[in-house]
């Protein structure tokens, strides 16, 4: 008996003793693995792992560079959504000091109330923001700092999680190169505001303030205007920005050849027809003014397709306009862009909603091997290109023989590479007594024949011009502007990859982290469209009744003025009855949105919480099943 009891006893203190060597390996293999810098991305669009032009900027740092993350971490009431997000910016602040190989120091602060880690916040910039009506203030930014300068995002939010990394590189870009980048302007039109004459008596309307797009960015850059005559671009310009320069002579056109092949960054919004440019021109007697700008010779050596006669009409982009005889009309060369026609995955546009093009061109792919042709706004699959007369006649006349395109056109691209020049012969010669110059002293070959750069091309210049992309505001005697669209931010995105490094340019937007249900996203946009069917038919059905209020006003005599007639009260009582059912049709919309949703919802949690259980507990009972049948 005593020796069945001592085998029971050393085979329970065998078992035992083998649970805490298990828990002892797994204790030391997570130290162990801890300590390593292996690291696996499973995530589906890579969310962890660096693009190569952040890489490269981090391995280019040349001093040590400290990234301060403000967090309000142990306030209690602090959303778990930036709890969340805070965390993936601490994950991805990780891979930012690995990369950086010491370069990158990471500090980690909780401001909490009259803390020195808050006051530390304050003095670097970091807005504080109200979480709770009564509660202290709380944080979430980063500030960087190298040697005497710093920069600093005020505020992380997570609705911009797409351009994480790319603000995190840009923010360490900035910090290490702190002086304001010089940006060059040519355009055809006062896009930098025009000044009275020093002389004389002042005309009115010539003294004229910058296009608003320019004013945004007058304290990030130095802006420069470069005349459209110039046959030289300064070598201190970093980018050279054109708003529809045209009529550009070939020696201009060599100047900006020989600017990107020495790697300068071209940003041109070129225009088959500019409105700003038409309202800015003085009436000529006899014939129109030249109304298209083109790069010319510059196209056609980078294989880019662009007519500058023709331009895009989509019929899935129209926008609502006055036409001749001040009717309404919808214009398809007017052009109203949604989130459909916007890249999602390039850095520059993963932002936008929604853009307006009037009166756009179109580019089209002949590059060859040597060029990276990146399409960053397209028309939808209802689109061609027709001839720019064609819009003086309205829109009747453009859709009557319309034929749409088999593929989709590009409104705005980007190229990089290595760019062939349009100057295979050198510099131009501009008159016969510089070509009898030449001939005298033979012309030395010291014009660039390519060179490594990037070029962003936009087929319209109007997108910019104030009228389209903001409207004036009165507040109180002070003028505001309210954007009309993502045009400005547009403009801003687009400028700040171009005047930073070629490895700014080529860093993508990262996925969102957060992963929605898919069908429910489609229940609410089907809901949506209903919604928005039902509020046009209402509105289609307010306007008819007050037409007819309206005819039986006119129809009444003078005494009868100030009181509503037996058709007025029936024609009012029929359209409250109306609205009255409309209102019920879409409270039934929205119940039925609610209850798919929450009949999916319960079918997740059910599977979550029974189903995947249970399959789980099947597949161990039918494991131990099979152990037993073999033992038997």
């Amino acid at each position: 008996m005593s020796d069945k009891k001592n085998a029971s006893f050393w085979k329970a203190s065998g078992g035992l003793l083998g649970l805490l060597l298990l828990l002892i390996i797994i204790i030391a293999a997570n130290v162990i693995i801890g300590n390593m810098r292996l690291r696996i991305d499973l995530t589906d669009e890579k969310l962890y792992t660096l693009s190569d032009g952040t890489k490269n900027v981090l391995a280019k740092l040349d001093q040590p560079v400290t990234l301060k993350l403000f967090f309000s971490k142990s306030y209690s009431g602090m959303p778990i959504q930036l709890k969340n997000y805070a965390r993936q910016v601490e994950d991805l602040l990780r891979e930012y000091e690995i990369a950086s190989k010491g370069q990158v120091t990471i500090e980690h602060h909780d401001p909490k109330p009259d803390s020195d880690a808050e006051d530390i916040a304050r003095r670097h910039g970091i807005a504080q923001q109200q979480v709770e009506m009564f509660g202290p203030p709380v944080y979430i930014g980063l500030a960087a700092v190298a040697g005497e300068y710093q920069a600093v995002i005020p505020a992380l939010d997570p609705r911009t999680e797409r351009l994480l990394e790319y603000n995190l590189t840009r923010l360490i870009y900035r910090v290490v190169h702190p002086q304001k980048p010089g940006v060059g302007v040519m355009s055809s039109m006062p896009v930098l505001g025009s000044q009275a004459p020093s002389f004389g008596f002042p005309q009115p309307g010539s003294q004229k303030p910058p296009w608003l797009a320019f004013r945004e960015i007058e304290d990030d850059y130095d802006l420069r205007q470069i005349d459209v005559t110039a046959d030289e671009i300064p070598s201190d310009l970093q980018t050279l920005v054109l708003v529809h320069a045209k009529d550009l002579s070939d020696a201009t056109l060599y100047a900006i050849d020989q600017f990107v092949l020495r790697g300068g960054h071209l940003l041109a919004f070129i225009d088959p027809f500019s409105l700003a440019d038409l309202e800015a021109s003085t009436p000529q007697p006899y014939a129109p003014p030249s109304n298209a700008s083109s790069l010319g010779r510059l196209f056609e050596a980078w294989g880019v397709g662009y007519d500058a006669g023709k331009m895009l009409a989509d019929m899935k982009a129209v926008t609502p306009l006055r036409g001749q005889g001040n009717q309404p009309e919808e214009s398809p060369v007017f052009l109203t862009l949604s989130a459909e026609n916007i890249s999602k995955e390039d850095t520059l546009t993963s932002q936008l909603g929604s853009l307006m093009f009037p009166f756009s061109g179109a580019f089209e792919d002949k590059t060859g091997a040597g060029l990276k042709f990146t399409s960053l706004v397209v028309s939808s699959d209802i689109a061609a290109l027709v001839d720019v007369q064609m819009a003086r006649f309205g829109a009747a006349a453009i859709t009557r023989d319309f034929t749409p395109n088999a593929t989709p056109l590009d409104l705005a691209i980007r190229l990089e590479g290595t760019f062939p020049t349009a100057f295979p012969d050198g510099k131009p010669l501009v008159d016969s007594e510089a070509r009898e110059k030449e001939l005298e002293t033979p012309n030395e070959a010291t014009s660039l024949q390519s060179g490594e750069s990037a070029v962003v091309l936009v087929a319209d210049s109007d997108l910019i011009y104030d009228r389209f992309c903001v409207q004036e505001l009165n507040f109180f005697g002070t003028t505001a502007h309210q954007p009309l669209n993502d045009n400005v931010a547009f403009f801003a995105n687009a400028l700040e990859q171009m005047s930073g490094s070629s490895d700014m340019i080529g860093i993508r937007s990262r996925g969102e982290f957060s992963r929605p249900f898919d069908r429910v996203v489609t229940l609410e946009e089907e809901a949506r469209r209903q919604w928005q069917e039902q509020e046009r038919l209402l509105t289609e059905k307010l306007q008819e009744t007050r037409r007819q209020l309206s005819q039986l006003q006119s129809e009444k005599n003078q005494e009868q003025r100030l009181f509503l007639s037996r058709e007025q009260e029936q024609a009012v009582q029929r359209f409250k009855d109306e609205e009255i059912r409309v209102n019920a049709e879409l409270k039934n919309v929205r119940k039925s949105l609610r209850k798919e949703i929450e009949q999916l919802e319960m079918k997740v949690k059910l599977a979550n919480i029974v189903v995947m259980p249970a399959l789980i507990a099947l597949i161990g009972l039918g494991y131990g099943l099979c152990r037993r049948r073999r033992r038997s």
